[in-house]
This record gives structure tokens, C-alpha cells and sequence, in this order.
């Protein structure tokens, strides 16, 4: 993907990793991305959430896509959240200063959510200091897969290649001072079983 393919309505600070590649035991196996919600795949909810982006990795296998996207894989395969966010990261042609990092099985995120987390980053009238990044949350209080953060921060922290493997996201994240933006509606509901995609189905 070159950056200049991308729209010039595109947010230069912002670019965005989707997670694609997990082994979806819940879904005997089945290729999340893949997956239709409402005649559409997941993997296109996703970019379409990630549409203010200027460039996007995907992290997984290599599926047809209605906009240019990187395609990589973590290595070894299957090294779990972290491994996928930082092969993600490196594989970003030009870094932006703010990275969305989405799974893609969450089809009720959308460009909205990610302009909340940015906000949040950034501050305002009730926070004027730059957090690390932000994280979407659910009612319940657990951290949504959907977040948005400074790269140079992410970099800052990242662990080393034999460390990433298998480490616990909340275990990275525990690095970083993360605003908590709560989510609207949906926006935290995924896609972990063929229930949760007929639960989503009857929106």
C-alpha cells in the first residue's frame, strides 16, 4: 500500500492496525475476518471503522479488501494480541503520531468511536495533559479491544520479540496512562461466538 493511494481526506496523524489473525476457537475455527454481519464481512466493518486513517495493516491472512491495506502476519503465527499489535506497528510504511489499534470482530465500531478515543488522547477543558492513549470501555468496565495510542509511547514500552509472544495486552497496556472513554450503544460488543453473531445480526 502507498500512502498516496489513500484518501486525501485522511487524518495524517492517525494511522491503524486491525488484528485479524486470532484462531476464533469459539467459532470452530472460522475465519473471523470473513465472517458476514448484515451481508458484509467483518474485516469491511472494520477498515470502514478505521476510514480516517491514512494507511491501515491488517494482521492476518490476505483476503480481498475495498481499500488498500497492508497484509502481515505475526511471527511465529498466533503470538497473541501483543505480538499482532507491535508486527502491525512495524509494518506501517510511514507511522503516523497516533495508532488505532481495532479487533476485528467488533462491527459496531466506527469512525466516530475513533475520533472519541482521539479526542481523548489529546485532552481539553477537563484534561489539557496528553495522555499515552485512550481505550474504549465497556458498561461493565472491561477494556474493549478498540483503542487509540501515541506511537512513540508504544514504542517506548514495547517488550522484546521473545517477551511479546503470548504476553497479555492488559499486561502492556498496564505501561501506559490510558484514558477510559465509555462506550456508546454497541460500539463494545464482539464477535467470540455464532451466538454473539446472531445477537449482533438482530440490530
Amino acid at each position: 500500500m502507498e500512502p498516496d493511494d489513500l484518501s486525501d481526506l485522511a487524518d495524517p496523524s492517525f494511522s491503524a492496525v486491525v488484528l485479524a489473525g486470532g484462531t476464533a476457537v469459539r467459532l470452530d475455527g472460522a475465519d473471523k475476518a470473513s465472517v458476514e454481519l448484515h451481508g458484509r464481512t467483518l474485516l469491511t466493518h472494520a477498515l470502514d471503522a478505521c476510514l480516517d486513517a491514512r494507511e491501515v495493516v491488517v494482521v492476518g491472512d490476505p483476503v480481498p479488501t475495498h481499500r488498500p491495506v497492508t497484509f502481515t502476519r505475526e511471527d511465529p503465527r498466533h503470538g497473541g494480541p501483543v505480538a499482532a499489535l507491535l508486527t502491525g506497528r512495524d509494518a506501517l510504511l510511514r507511522p503516523a503520531r497516533l495508532l488505532g489499534v481495532l479487533a476485528v470482530d467488533m462491527p459496531h465500531v466506527g469512525p466516530g468511536t475513533f475520533a472519541r478515543l482521539r479526542r481523548a488522547v489529546s485532552g481539553g477543558v477537563d484534561a489539557p495533559v496528553e495522555r499515552d492513549g485512550a481505550v474504549l470501555v465497556a458498561p461493565d468496565g472491561r477494556h474493549a479491544l478498540a483503542l487509540v495510542l501515541r506511537t512513540d509511547r508504544l514504542d517506548d514500552v514495547r517488550p522484546t520479540h521473545e517477551e511479546q509472544h503470548g504476553m497479555a495486552l492488559r499486561r502492556l497496556l498496564a505501561r501506559l496512562d490510558l484514558a477510559e472513554v465509555p462506550a456508546l450503544g454497541r460500539e463494545h460488543r464482539d464477535v467470540d461466538t455464532w451466538a454473539d453473531l446472531r445477537d449482533l445480526a438482530d440490530d
